[in-house]
């Protein structure tokens, strides 16, 4: 309908370029011209809408790409490196043995494998109280951490609702990957969270066990000093001033 509608206009207006010189003069009418003529209206008026058609496909992709590269309005990247600073911190103020190879083998060394029958009752004594300390002290860390993991829960529930929603009322496929990727990045922090978790859990119940251990060579090095003195001699003893057998 608009093709023909242009048609027509086209038409109308080779036909008002005649009318005036027709009352000028007679010509002679050319019918193969006329319609030559109309015919090469037709087609710029149809290229014309090919044109027309043709940019307005072109303006739609630059909007569709432009949707595509917009940027997502919310990120949680701050709020995620913030809990794994605090978890680290935690992990950092582990008493008395902390997560060091070095630290670990000097302060195991002095502590737990050094006992033996020639150690005074002193120094077996000063050493089973920094055993005990050893592990009060990774229970205790590692009940700080399971609070801090714990704490973290409602903070992730939040930011997975929230990554979520945007995910879904995204414009474009660059916000739809940025979410997804705030997703993962939210999982991987829960995942570091778990590991820091067993981490704890497993060096209190090392230290435990190590304990228990110590303990074992402590007694029978507290046998070994007992079993060194003299045997016991019964004497006569006095008492009030009497004597008695």
């Amino acid at each position: 309908m608009k093709y023909g509608i242009r048609l027509y206009v086209a038409i109308g207006v080779i036909s008002i370029t005649i009318i005036p010189s027709a009352r000028a003069q007679w010509a002679v009418y050319d019918g193969a011209n006329h319609v030559q003529n109309v015919l090469i209206a037709a087609r710029t008026l149809q290229q014309i809408d090919n044109q027309i058609t043709s940019l307005a496909n072109q303006a739609q992709m630059l909007v569709n790409q432009g949707r595509n590269l917009a940027s997502l309005p919310l990120s949680t990247l701050s709020t995620l490196q913030s809990t794994i600073s605090q978890t680290t911190a935690l992990l950092a103020q582990a008493q008395n043995i902390a997560y060091s190879v070095q630290s670990v083998e000097q302060q195991y060394q002095q502590a737990y494998t050094s006992v033996s029958s020639g150690m005074s009752d002193s120094a077996l004594f000063s050493q089973a109280q920094t055993r005990w300390q050893n592990s009060v002290g990774g229970f205790e860390d590692a009940l700080k951490l399971q609070a801090r993991v714990v704490g973290n829960i409602p903070t992730d529930s939040s930011a997975m609702t929230q990554l979520v929603s945007v995910s879904q009322t995204s414009t474009g496929a660059l916000q739809a990957a940025q979410a997804g990727n705030q997703l993962l990045a939210l999982q991987s922090r829960q995942l570091s969270d778990i590991q820091a978790e067993l981490a704890a859990n497993g060096r209190a119940t090392a230290l435990q066990q190590a304990r228990e251990a110590a303990t074992e060579a402590e007694s029978e090095a507290q046998y070994q000093h007992f079993s060194q003195h003299d045997a016991y001699v019964p004497g006569t003893v006095s008492m009030f001033g009497s004597s008695g057998n």
